[in-house]
């Protein structure tokens, strides 16, 4: 099934069935202690789920005596299930929005900027009766953050007061330092996670005390972004309002925490209390300063990363990417629109919505009341804000210009190097920068470019500034910043949540150069692993003058299944050297252990690449118990049966007098048509083993003279490896 249930431009339908006809006075009942009213069935689309858990949220949304309230509803609270993947439905009562699109709409535009939930619309039916249209906005929950930055179990805040704010609320979300005493942030954070209040923090310590260093524990960049964005719509039910709540913080797997912006049916200017004056009226919300709290300690996100004159310039750079892209093109305008005729017959139809949502088209430009609160037309507001922005110095300042960004290569090998070119004028000298990193949920690397005729970047002096990294993964993820006196500039312009990528291929390992030396699939008694276990293994060898990397290198026991198990990154065979491999599945132990083990009857051991190119494949048969089956000579040398060399030259197998054997043993006739005879005139010939190739054991006899005869007669055509005294290895072609 596509996961189309967060789609803009399709409208949901829910319907949930109680068993019982009080529904709504059980949901107000259970509201005050947050608890969960079981559904009989909730119906998503035509998808029927059982047993699910239904409440009603929201604080200054939520009436008792109001018919349409927000709800969460949870798939598993009782049964392990969920839709399209998701578990957790939260549905808006667009409260305060007599436009019905500002939550959606300002979602959409976000996610051009930073990480924020996908958002739409909602039909939803109670027992059959039609309760009205809700925006249907995705949960930031261990999901979210886990799709988002690739991890879910660590310090995760919901940064609104878990009571809710309101006049008398005293401790508030804004990240001011209070003490090491973690009781002391407990009423202004609701903590998601089993852990982290030492982390929340060592973080607003970092930020009061500490900003020199306050990269290594917040996403500062994304901060900036968020900052911006609040400001520019002027959504002050958020940090940078009285409440400063309404985000979420999520400290991922580099020990940085990331903002995550939450409820904006209030945004485009209906919530009015900045916490330091109340803007009372449209025209006093157009002129709102773009560095609101800029001065103001009790906003240490603002004051603290504000006054370093770098993060303002990347903040300024931010801001002006938002205005024109979303504001000054009219492109939220557009939105809006587009967003209305998509919903006006359900709004229409909807009997339980608030009174000033009468006429939606209205607030689209012009003010329109909700009672307690005044919400400006979305056009009356942005354009007007647009108009006093532009006249102001730092949006007048010119910014730098980034042009012909271009890497020297656009397809390297991993391990090669590359160079990035710039054209960037209006900048000073030193400010260019190439942020640069090989994964997506990695910190970019910074470094400099230059315009010195030193760094690949032409002649000094002439614009072009150069910086050459190393590619070390499949992909090189990278964007440049420029600054000025005044104000930065990224490119692209959405950095760092957009930015250019270089696909890069691993350099691949020629058939010969690194091969299966060494197999044991029937370890007893031979060697163990680092957890002192006799596991299989397998031994690698490199035959070349050169290091060979394995990465993006597979191994398997079966033809069917070529990528079976992946080396790690990183892993590299000298020239020459030798690298052991367990086949053991034991995946969580030290060293290398494959997820695949041998079958001691025989099978096979591959190497191979993801587009298929095979550069080893070892087909063995029945093997011995603490036997190896080694190449002989070491590394070029057809397999035989012999005592195992572990991480050794496999001749290293015989000793002095077992050199002294092997010199004077001979062997007659080879080729030979029916019978082959060993003769050793100095030792005794005590056992014979005959194997074919495939290291299958066709004959097995015991002796104690000088010269033995061994009948191949009913032997096909071929070569077979004798083994004698389960040390000497002879090749014997029967023709």
């Amino acid at each position: 099934m596509a996961q189309t249930f967060y789609d803009l431009n399709t409208i949901q339908t829910i319907q949930i069935t109680f068993a019982e006809t009080n529904w709504d006075a059980l949901l107000d009942a259970a509201e005050a202690s947050d608890a969960y009213i079981a559904a009989q069935s909730i119906s998503i689309n035509g998808t029927v789920l059982n047993n699910v858990g239904v409440k009603y949220k929201g604080n200054s949304s939520y009436n008792p005596n109001q018919v349409k309230n927000p709800f969460h509803i949870e798939l598993d609270t009782y049964v392990d299930q969920n839709y399209q993947g998701y578990t957790d439905i939260k549905l808006s009562n667009v409260f305060a929005d007599p436009s019905f699109v500002r939550e959606a709409l300002a979602y959409k535009m976000l996610r051009n900027y930073m990480h924020a939930p996908l958002c739409n619309f909602t039909k939803l039916y109670i027992n059959g009766t039609y309760i009205g249209l809700f925006t249907n906005v995705e949960s930031i929950s261990k999901k979210f953050v886990n799709n988002h930055f690739g991890s879910n179990g660590n310090a995760f805040f919901d940064c609104s007061p878990p009571g809710g704010a309101g006049p008398q609320t005293t401790n508030l979300p804004n990240l001011a330092y209070l003490g090491t005493d973690i009781t002391s942030y407990q009423t202004a954070y609701d903590m998601k996670s089993t852990a982290g209040w030492e982390d929340l923090v060592t973080l607003t310590n970092t930020l009061s005390n500490n900003t020199t260093n306050i990269e290594t524990v917040l996403d500062v960049d994304r901060a900036l972004w968020m900052l911006a964005f609040d400001n520019v719509i002027v959504n002050l039910d958020s940090y940078i309002g009285r409440f400063k709540q309404n985000y979420y913080l999520y400290k991922d797997d580099n020990g940085r925490f990331n903002p995550i912006i939450w409820d904006l049916n209030m945004s485009f200017g209906v919530f009015s209390d900045t916490g330091t004056v109340n803007l009372m009226n449209t025209a006093a919300k157009r002129q709102m300063s773009h560095t609101l709290h800029s001065a103001d300690v009790a906003w240490p996100l603002v004051q603290k990363l504000l006054a370093i004159p770098s993060y303002k310039k990347k903040y300024l750079a931010h801001y002006k990417t938002i205005l024109n892209e979303m504001i000054t093109s009219n492109t939220y305008f557009t939105d809006a629109q587009a967003i209305q005729a998509l919903i006006s017959a359900d709004v229409a139809a909807d009997t339980n919505k608030f009174v000033y949502q009468s006429n939606i088209t209205t607030n689209l430009t012009t003010d329109v009341s909700t009672g307690m609160m005044n919400a400006p037309g979305l056009s009356s507001l942005m354009s007007g804000r647009n108009t006093y922005l532009a006249t102001l110095a730092d949006f007048t300042n010119t910014q730098p210009s980034i042009t012909a960004v271009t890497p020297s290569s656009t397809s390297p090998l991993v391990g090669s190097s590359v160079t990035i070119t710039a054209t960037v004028t209006n900048t000073t000298a030193s400010s260019v920068t190439l942020g640069h990193r090989a994964t997506t949920n990695a910190i970019f690397n910074k470094v400099t470019m230059f315009d010195d005729g030193a760094h690949n970047d032409g002649a000094a002096g002439d614009n072009v500034y150069g910086a050459t990294i190393t590619v070390s993964n499949t992909s090189v993820q990278y964007y440049i910043y420029a600054e000025n006196t005044n104000i930065g500039r990224f490119s692209p312009d959405r950095a760092e949540h957009e930015f250019y990528t270089i696909n890069a291929s691993y350099p691949t390992i020629a058939t010969g150069q690194l091969v299966v030396n060494e197999i044991m699939a029937q370890n007893t008694t031979t060697v163990t692993d680092s957890n002192g276990e006799y596991e299989d293994w397998f031994e690698l060898y490199n035959n070349s003058s050169s290091t060979l990397s394995l990465d993006n290198l597979y191994a398997t026991d079966t033809a069917s299944d070529l990528l079976k198990w992946q080396f790690p990154n990183g892993i590299t065979i000298a020239p020459n050297s030798y690298l052991i491999v367990w086949a053991d599945q034991d995946l969580t132990q030290s060293g290398l252990h494959a997820d695949f083990k041998f079958s001691a009857g025989g099978e096979n051991c591959i190497l191979s690449y993801p587009n298929g190119t095979i550069i080893e494949q070892i087909n063995f048969g029945a093997q011995t118990a603490d036997m190896g089956y080694a190449r002989i000579p070491n590394g070029t040398g057809n397999f035989v049966i012999q005592a195992p060399t572990f991480n050794a030259n496999n001749e290293q197998a015989l000793g002095a007098t077992e050199i002294q054997f092997t010199e004077s043993l001979i062997a007659f006739p080879n080729p030979t048509k029916s019978n082959v005879t060993l003769q050793n005139t100095n030792y005794p010939i005590e056992t014979v083993e005959v194997y074919n190739l495939q290291g299958q054991k066709l004959f097995d006899n015991n002796y104690n003279h000088n010269a033995v005869t061994v009948d191949l007669t009913s032997f096909s055509n071929g070569v077979y490896m004798v083994v004698v005294n389960h040390k000497t290895n002879l090749k014997i072609v029967k023709n």
